[in-house]
């Protein structure tokens, strides 16, 4: 076979990633926040980018109006069928000069009665003081948009290291101790908790042991009650000694937490040298204790979950499933700004780089809206049940089931329900919520969702009472009898995750809190 060289014409199919495919996916999966701050730059970047207006209208970010698709003429607005003589015209009829004139030829055209029911009343006075019209920015019917934000008027929230740095003065008098004092409190934690060797910090300081110590004493004794302590022991042993309850019994029940831990409570007897009934005392003043006395104050600013999807009710006995839009984005293409920059021939391959950019980033966020409500709606359906009945009826779903309902891959409905969240009347729930594991039944019949299961075993221990208190076992064996096969160590795994104790814990545990309860 001889060897030679040929051309074919061939012609197949291949994806890309482009740069815009790329965006377009990373869009996807952005939350509503990052969503915000990516469209924020690109308006920056692009000027045939705009936000819109509060009345809906692209506000002119170059100051001056335009003629084309979202400006309007000062002109117009003067000359639009006679505005102004309208104005005076029924600024004449309303507020005449006339007084009891023309409230009774109102009376007469109108066939009501407008007098005064309150004639020692003054009449209303014109706001002529400019300090005052400068507060009230926004006048009713001026049109005026007030310039302040209501979080300009909120009060500040109050550090922890503020509110210790205020007490300074009145334990530590001495300049060099507030020193010392100051570095201690740049060590603290958001719970309160010092987080650092004192005997480490005095060598770094240039200060001996002892006054390192008598200093921290000293700030043990400030307000909030337990902090700057170095562990739980020592924090909880701080609120005793405030509250002059630190006695050898409660100091041995303090010393020995990991009993406690474990409701090891004929061990803590013999330790603490008391009976039952003082036991019980001890046990009921350290739950009244704070073990994090830094928790109370503001750490950071906490922002609100805003969901990306809201379903409700129809009247049609089903559910209505539309997109929140406070989190839909809201941007504008600028053609009028385009046609007129580039009909003088200035920039027109800047500007026409930006307009291609502007175009495939609004037709990327219509496609990420209509994904997103998709994935919804499918979830909605999948999970009718949920919905009317409650968490026992969550069915078992994966990604695959919701990608082929909406002919879409696997891997898109997964960037679709990454933090992403949908209100609905069970409340705020992650999209991922509505995707768990199947358990199989008995028999054959329907399998169960697992966070289902997980919410019948938590029923089923919330239930037992003290005299019978349920093993992994006995769960087992009653799910079984609800219809649901499942393993010990898969109820054991389940229990665990719950953070709920065993058995034997719990079983000392509800008997400590019933005889609590007698008494």
């Amino acid at each position: 076979m001889a060897l030679s060289a040929n051309l074919f014409l061939r012609q197949n199919q291949s994806l890309v990633m482009t740069p815009q495919l790329m965006q377009s996916i990373q869009l996807l999966q952005m939350t509503h926040f990052e969503l915000t701050q990516f469209i924020a730059q690109e308006v920056e970047k692009n000027p045939l980018l705009e936000f819109p207006s509060n009345d809906g209208e692209a506000g002119s970010e170059r100051g001056e109006a335009e003629d084309g698709e979202y400006g309007r003429q000062p002109e117009d607005a003067a000359s639009d069928d006679g505005y102004d003589n309208r104005t005076e015209a029924l600024s004449s009829d309303w507020y005449d000069n006339g007084g009891s004139a023309s409230t009774s030829r109102l009376n007469d055209e109108l066939d009501a009665n407008y007098t005064n029911v309150f004639p020692d009343d003054s009449a209303p006075q014109r706001l002529d003081a400019p300090e005052l019209v400068s507060q009230w920015k926004s006048m009713p019917g001026s049109g005026e948009v007030a310039d302040y934000d209501l979080d300009d008027f909120v009060a500040g929230q109050v550090s922890l290291r503020d509110h210790l740095a205020q007490q300074l003065p009145f334990v530590l008098p001495d300049m060099a101790d507030r020193l010392i004092a100051q570095n201690f409190v740049d060590q603290l934690d958001d719970c309160g908790y010092l987080q650092t060797d004192i005997a480490e910090a005095g060598e770094r300081l240039g200060t001996s042991l002892a006054q390192t110590e008598r200093v921290l004493a000293a700030l043990q004794t400030l307000d909030p009650p337990g902090v700057f302590a170095r562990s739980l022991a020592e924090c909880l042993a701080i609120q005793l000694k405030q509250k002059d309850r630190y006695d050898p019994a409660m100091q041995a029940l303090v010393e020995n937490l990991e009993l406690l831990a474990r409701r090891d409570f004929a061990t803590l007897k013999r330790l603490c040298g008391v009976d039952e009934e003082d036991l019980l005392d001890m046990l009921g003043e350290i739950r009244q204790l704070n073990p994090k006395p830094g928790s109370g104050f503001e750490t950071g600013v906490s922002e609100a979950i805003m969901p990306d999807v809201v379903v409700r009710p129809s009247s049609d006995s089903g559910w209505l499933v539309e997109l929140n839009p406070d989190t839909l984005p809201r941007v504008l293409v600028n053609q009028s700004y385009f046609s007129r920059v580039t009909r003088n021939g200035e920039d027109h391959a800047f500007l026409s780089e930006c307009l291609q950019s502007a175009n495939w980033l609004t037709r990327s966020l219509d496609q990420r809206a209509k994904t997103i409500m998709k994935v919804a709606s499918e979830i909605v359906r999948q999970q009718d049940a949920f919905l009317l009945h409650g968490v026992d009826h969550l069915r078992p779903l994966n990604l695959k089931t919701v990608a082929e309902a909406i002919k879409m891959h696997e891997s898109t409905v997964s960037r679709v329900t990454s933090n992403k969240y949908m209100l609905t009347p069970r409340g705020l729930f992650e999209l991922k919520y509505f995707f768990t594991v199947s358990i199989s039944a008995v028999e054959g019949g329907d399998s169960h969702s697992a966070e289902a299961v997980r919410h019948k075993i938590r029923a089923l221990i919330m239930q037992e009472s003290p005299d019978a208190v349920l093993s992994d076992d006995d769960i087992v064996d009653m799910l079984k009898k609800g219809g649901i096969d499942l393993a010990r160590r898969t109820v054991a795994k389940y229990r665990e995750a719950m953070n709920i104790a065993s058995s034997v814990q719990r079983r000392r545990e509800k008997r400590a809190l019933a005889k609590v309860a007698g008494f």
